[in-house]
């Protein structure tokens, strides 16, 4: 973990709790809250919530299937970010599902990550227990 400005990164490496809806619900309290996970066999979520709400849940992979309160508020800066939906799907595209989700992430906090960022960052680490 650590501050970027007045925005707090979390990075989870072999974990999933950032995504996991009954952990990262009561964090958002008060704020916005924002996660992505992919793992080594291309599972992936994306969750967007703000204040306690869960407003947009999604597989990047499948971004045609979005669920919570608010699913297609998003649509423009999805389609903007790169995600491919089933009608604009081809062949010859190549799938870039994470680098969208990491543009639309971008979006919705206005912080970017870049491979500086990561590199020249002090992170505060930690564990937690998964029940």
């Amino acid at each position: 973990m650590t501050t970027v400005g007045d925005r707090t990164l979390l990075i989870e490496p072999n974990g999933y709790l950032g995504v996991t809806e009954e952990k990262a619900l009561s964090t958002s309290a008060g704020t916005r809250w924002v996660s992505h996970f992919v793992n080594i066999n291309g599972l992936d979520s994306f969750l967007w919530a703000e204040d306690t709400a869960k407003r947009l849940t999604f597989e990047p992979g499948l971004p045609d299937h979005r669920w919570r309160t608010t699913p297609d508020e998003l649509l423009d800066a999805m389609h903007h970010s790169g995600f491919q939906f089933w009608d604009e799907t081809s062949d010859t595209a190549e799938p870039l599902a994470t680098e969208a989700a990491f543009a639309l992430a971008e979006h919705l906090t206005g912080g970017r990550i870049t491979p500086e960022l990561l590199q020249d960052t002090n992170f505060v680490c930690g564990s937690a227990e998964i029940r």
